[in-house]
Formats: C-alpha cells, structure tokens, sequence
C-alpha cells in the first residue's frame, strides 16, 4: 500500500515543503534507514546529522528545524513531530484495514450477565465474566480475561494475556498459616487506556482499584488491589505498585521501577527505570534510586561502605559536638 503526501497533510495538518503533494509514501521509516519511497521524522535536535543524511522522501520536523530540513529536501512541518508520526502511524494502519472487527470471537467466553458494547471487539479465547462491562470501541485482543464486575471504559486496548479483576494479595496471619481476605471489590478502568500483554490489575479488597482515562501500562506491569492510578500516567516494562498506593496525574515510572503499598505520588512525578520507592513523593520532579552495577568486588566494598554508613555519621555528630564544647 502507499499514500500520497497529501493525503497525509490533509488528514493530519502540518505544513508541506519542497515536495509535491502527488509524491508517493511507501512506508514509514526511521530517519537513519529511511528510503526514497519512505516518511520520517525528526523529534530530537540532537540527531541533524542523520537529517542531513537521510535518504528519506519526507521527514516530519519541528519549525525550528525547518531550514535543515528543507536543505536537505522535503518535509513536513509539525509543532510535535513525533506525536504527528504517531498520529501517521494510526492513519497507516487504518488504511491497510489492519483494525479490529467488532464483535465476539467464536472461542471467546461472556458471562449473559456481561454487557459488551457492540462495537467492542473480544478476541480469541478471552473471558468476560458475570457482571463485567466493556465499553464502545474497546478492543481485548487474545486470552485477556475480564473478571465479575469489573468495567473496561471507551477506546481501550488491552493486548494479549491481560487479567483484570484477579483476586488482590490479601492473607491474614493466624497460629503460623495465612487467612484469605475475600477481595469483595473490583477494578474500574477508564477510557482510552492501553494494557500491555500479560499485564494484571487486581481486584480491590473492599473499595475497586481504579485505572483513570487515558493511562498506559506495557507489558508485565502489576497493579496491586486498591491502587489508584491518575489519568494519563504511564508504566513501562515490569513495573509493579503494591496494594493500596496512589499513583498521580501524568506520572511516569520507568522500567521495572516499583512504588511501595499505601504511598502517594503526586502529579507530575517521574520514577526512573529500577528505582524503588519507599516513601510518597509530594513534589513534582524526576525521581532516582539505585546502585550502579560495577565489578563485583568493587561493589562488594563499595556496599560493605554503605552499611556503615549510619556509624560513621553517629561518630561524625558526636566530633562535631564535642568540637562544640571546647
């Protein structure tokens, strides 16, 4: 399949230069393999030399970047490049008619008490069970199971293998064996939000576990029960939040980053890849922890430093008051 580059800025905007609208697109490609047939793009300043390098038809730059650009051949000028090539990349799909088709798979399994939207799509294999509802336009694709009660908002996209509404981690301790809490609430998902595969958002104890509009979640991320998460926050690769902890509007939490139950980020607050966090963070602002990897005897003697460190700051303290005295 291809495109005319008009097509492209009559359905997307942005500004065309030094190309003819009737040029022909083939695919879209990155900026440093992109061909004479191909659409790129450019969202870093910080890679004009592959600009000026590129073989590509078009690229897709900022107004900033508009002369290099241009220097070079045609493009497309666009206020966020990189969001108009996710925006190309939806309208590529869309004309290959890759979409998914509403309604119900054969092998997929909904409860009668269930209620799916009929333009909703359930793929192969899926579970809808009792009292689940799942919203216009949503799309589970293969094996997603969706528990009792459990609600799918508008325009989501939860991808192969997701289990909403498994029971939360919840055990009692009694004469040395554990108790089970019946996890009596559910989970309530909003609209426009995208699950990665084999993700779980837990059922709540009590109260539901709540996932806002908007958020994105990758693959193999875990939602302990009674989380809230704020609209528009985003969690890659093997993140997890224990029960309980409150996850803000637009915060971030990077790759197998992990939040600690009963805690609360505020708004705005971005975890790095692997850092744990063990107290709420009330300040906007990116947020670190975690040890470098070294050679091992280097860390070694690096993390037998570290566990004197209280020591040596009671010692220090104790200097300084005696300092004080004189």
């Amino acid at each position: 399949m291809s495109l005319l580059l008009g097509q492209i800025v009559d359905a997307l905007g942005g500004e065309l230069e030094g190309a003819a609208r009737e040029t022909r697109i083939a695919r879209i490609a990155p900026l440093e393999s992109a061909g004479p047939g191909d659409l790129s793009f450019l969202s870093n300043p910080r890679y004009q030399q592959q600009l000026a390098a590129s073989q590509a038809a078009c690229v897709i730059v900022a107004p900033a970047l508009r002369e290099q650009a241009r220097q070079r051949g045609a493009c497309i000028v666009a206020a966020n490049p990189y969001a108009y090539f996710a925006r190309a990349t939806q309208l590529w799909r869309q004309v290959q008619g890759r979409g998914p088709a509403p309604g119900v798979h054969p092998s997929a399994v909904v409860h009668p008490d269930a209620q799916v939207d009929a333009s909703a799509t359930i793929g192969p294999l899926c579970v809808v069970e009792r009292g689940a509802r799942i919203g216009a336009h949503t799309w589970l694709k293969s094996r997603v199971t969706v528990g009792e009660d459990c609600q799918v908002g508008a325009r989501c996209i939860l991808h192969a293998g997701v289990v909403i509404g498994a029971d939360g981690f919840g055990f009692a301790p009694e004469d040395g064996a554990w108790v089970k809490i019946e996890q009596l609430g559910a989970v309530r998902i909003g609209d426009d939000v995208e699950l990665g595969a084999n993700t779980c958002v837990d059922r709540g104890a009590l109260d539901d576990t709540v996932i806002e509009d908007g958020v994105k979640l990758d693959n193999l991320v875990q939602i302990g029960h009674n989380v809230h998460v704020g609209r528009h926050a985003a969690m890659a690769g093997c993140a997890g939040v224990a029960g309980s902890a409150r996850i803000g509007a637009h915060c971030t939490v990077g790759g197998g980053g992990i939040v600690l139950g009963h805690l609360a980020l505020a708004d705005h607050v971005h975890v790095s890849a692997a850092t744990t966090v063990t107290r709420s963070i009330s300040q906007p602002g990116l947020y670190t922890g975690m040890f470098p990897a070294d050679e091992n005897a280097k860390w070694e003697k690096n993390a037998a430093t570290l566990k004197q460190l209280h020591a040596l700051r009671e010692r220090i303290k104790a200097l300084e008051q005696a300092l004080k005295a004189t």
